[in-house]
């Protein structure tokens, strides 16, 4: 309690402000996702009910934090970049870091049946989090290319992989050793010639990744003739309105509203960069 004897406890916690100036990256990981998925059964290569998870607990978290401007999303993290002058809670990075996660880990938790009805949580998932400094926009977009990349190389060797078991006859030890030392061209044609799987005609979930931004998008409200507006602020009644307009013969007209969503894309990332402009 303030102004008690046991106050001076407060004088052991630090100041942790993130540095201002510089563009926020938070990153969340599942902690042991490969147990979770295998303890779930969970499809290979991919299990597009959990990505849809994932990207709904993304979601939650932007509808939540408006100074989160972008994120990008693939197998079991996420990360989200924040605009160049959020201030947050002060810029306090266990602040951000901690909500951030937490809010994270709840809604994947809270959203797990509405994906996997049948599949029971055996136990309570988790993630971790961290937060990295970029000084510029450059260094952010390299970022993100960079998460992007690894989506494809992960998921491209999964791919063949989990194909050489499941279609092959592999075991996982034969499947590791029969990819070792491969580069993409040749995991391209081994899908092709040996299962007649066309790698780029997968689904771009798998190949690209979840990308969301804030999109604004124009919709038609109602808007009264003036003489309901003058009514409203008590110039005439109701009924001297109904009477005016039936004279003029006055109409519901419509006008433009704008609100900002967030929407969810399989893309390049360098076709939705656009959103780090408002940084």
């Amino acid at each position: 309690m303030a102004g008690s004897k046991f106050a001076y406890v407060r004088n052991f916690e630090l100041p942790d402000p993130l540095l201002p100036g510089t563009f926020m990256v938070l990153r969340v990981d599942g902690h042991a996702f490969h147990r979770l998925s295998a303890e779930h059964d969970f499809v290979k290569p991919n299990d597009e009910r959990a990505l849809q998870l994932m990207d709904h607990a993304a979601r939650d978290v932007m509808k939540e934090f408006k100074d989160i401007v972008l994120a990008f999303g693939e197998s079991d993290e996420y990360s989200f970049l924040f605009r160049k002058s959020a201030a947050l809670y002060n810029r306090r990075e266990s602040k951000i870091l901690s909500m951030i996660t937490s809010l994270f880990t709840s809604s994947y938790v809270f959203n797990w049946p509405r994906y996997l009805p049948d599949t029971p949580l055996k136990y309570c998932p988790s993630f971790d989090g961290r937060i990295v400094l970029y000084p510029s926009a450059t260094a952010v977009r390299d970022y993100f290319s960079w998460r992007q990349a690894d989506t494809h190389i992960n998921n491209l060797y999964n791919t063949v992989f989990w194909a050489l078991v499941l279609k092959g006859g592999q075991t996982t030890t034969e499947a590791h050793a029969t990819l070792r030392g491969t580069v993409s061209s040749q995991k391209h044609e081994m899908l092709f010639s040996r299962f007649g799987i066309n790698y780029n005609e997968l689904p771009a979930r798998f190949r690209k990744g979840s990308v969301l931004v804030r999109t604004e998008v124009t919709e038609e409200e109602e808007n009264k003739p003036s003489v309901a507006v003058a009514a409203v602020q008590g110039s005439v009644s109701s009924s001297e309105e109904a009477a005016h307009a039936a004279a003029a013969g006055v109409t519901k007209q419509k006008k433009a509203r704008v609100r900002t969503i967030v929407e969810l894309l399989h893309c390049d990332i360098i076709d939705a960069r656009q959103a780090l402009h408002p940084c």
